[in-house]
């Protein structure tokens, strides 16, 4: 159903890819698509939106078409108290990003990257992608102004500057040190501290130009679920994640489908299956998805009605363009008074990619990781005004503040881990990604 003052109207009847649309409006100041598992929306001109970067938190309200005022007061927005029945994607509410940095700090003392570390806007305006055509929807007094206002841009030519790498994205530790930090992890896990730790490493350089201009080509390569844009001033992030962290659902449910356990593709059709079958049936990755599985049982339990939180599937192969993944689901119903946002601001960071116990997890990541992980293992996604809405795990991202460059891999270390097996593990991840990247490598004059 939709609002009776909702405009709505096609904006443009073709299916044009997503990095057009998005450099059209590149000169807008705050841009953020989400491929929404196959519901797409892009989002722009938010009322309101509050930032935090280097601890210090402030909110802005437009009062002009695309102008912005700083103001005292904090993010408001309605309370999701209308829970409708049925919610087809994106309708309007809050999207945004929050770091691991943001997420993390609520529990332990952490380093965080130079850069926004938290963004939310509250979104009135945006568009949606079906029955092959863009939709433009506003539910804004100035809907018709703000159409014709996209309409334009859509129509005109825009040229993103494009991404040249001045150094290119290398690995922050070599194997020796890899090594160093896999054997205090097991030093850990032998004193009792911990059962698992996610970990993880940076690989990062320098460039110029935007990652908008290579957005499309990274979609294409990773085919990933999850994936999304994020602009906000001189900071960009670019998702191309298969890990789904929490849907909400109508009537207060959710669903949760943690990923541990990975192997690589391959394109021989028999070596691809025996990675698969390898995955499928590993003790190792078993006894590392399951402790995930309990850590999220865990954590949803306190905010779930007594008796709800199931694990309908456990140890699911899903296949995606360059690796197979371990993925296990678990679904609860929220109790009557609990809000979504309290529920995805306690529940991240997500456990499957920090360890177990979670909180001894951080404090070791932040130990040893030896750089902060920014926008990386944190979450992109949004929440409709009546609650329903979706928030990925912000694996296989991109994130670009104005000429540093990153993007990070690893996985869960137990003590049946293997350091070679776990060292070559970060590379099948973002290999492909990795490699991708440095190819836009400026040209020596």
């Amino acid at each position: 159903m939709t609002s009776p003052s909702l405009f709505q109207n096609v904006i443009c009847d073709q299916p044009v890819n997503v990095q057009e649309i998005l450099s059209c409006l590149d000169d807008l100041p705050h841009l953020i698509y989400l491929k929404n598992n196959q519901s797409p929306v892009i989002a722009f001109l938010p009322n309101q939106f509050e930032c935090v970067k280097n601890g210090v938190r402030q909110t802005y309200q437009r009062t002009q078409l695309d102008q912005y005022i700083s103001i005292e007061s904090s993010l408001s927005f309605k309370q999701f108290e209308n829970n409708q029945s049925n919610s087809d994607g994106f309708q309007g509410g809050l999207m945004g990003f929050i770091s691991y940095d943001f997420a993390s700090a609520q529990h332990v003392k952490v380093h965080s990257k130079d850069q926004p570390s938290f963004w939310l806007g509250l979104f009135q305006t945006y568009l949606k992608f079906q029955d092959d055509a863009w939709y433009f929807y506003s539910d804004e007094p100035e809907a018709e102004q703000i159409f014709a206002f996209i309409q334009n841009k859509l129509e005109s030519t825009s040229k993103v500057t494009p991404l040249q790498l001045t150094q290119t994205c290398q690995a922050r530790w070599n194997k020796q040190q890899y090594q160093h930090a896999f054997t205090q992890v097991q030093e850990y896990i032998k004193a009792g501290d911990c059962y698992q730790i996610n970990l993880t490493q940076e690989f990062s350089g320098q460039a110029e130009g935007r990652l908008l201009s290579v957005a499309q080509e990274f979609w294409q390569l990773t085919d990933a679920p999850y994936s999304g844009y994020l602009k906000t001033e001189d900071f960009e992030l670019l998702s191309c994640s298969p890990e789904l962290f929490i849907e909400f659902l109508a009537e207060k449910k959710l669903v949760t489908k943690p990923i541990k356990g990975t192997m690589p593709r391959y394109a021989d059709a028999a070596r691809d299956a025996q990675s698969k079958y390898q995955l499928q049936h590993s003790p190792k990755d078993q006894a590392e998805n399951v402790m995930i599985v309990d850590l999220l049982r865990n954590d949803l339990s306190v905010y779930a009605e007594t008796g709800t939180v199931k694990t309908p599937k456990l140890f699911e192969i899903e296949s995606f363009n360059q690796v197979h993944h371990m993925v296990s689901e678990v679904t609860a119903t929220l109790k009557p008074d609990v809000k979504a946002l309290d529920v995805l601001l306690a529940a991240l960071p997500g456990g499957s990619i920090t360890g177990a116990p979670k909180i001894r997890a951080m404090q070791i990541i932040e130990e040893l990781e030896g750089a902060p992980r920014g926008a990386y293992c944190g979450s992109l996604g949004y929440f409709n005004f009546n609650g329903t809405g979706s928030w990925n795990i912000l694996i296989r991202s991109i994130q670009k503040y104005q000429q540093d460059i990153s993007l990070w891999a690893g996985g869960g270390i137990t003590i049946a881990s293997d350091c070679d097996a776990e060292y070559q593990e970060c590379f099948d991840k973002v290999s492909a990604m990795l490699d991708f990247l440095n190819t836009w490598q400026k040209p020596q004059s």
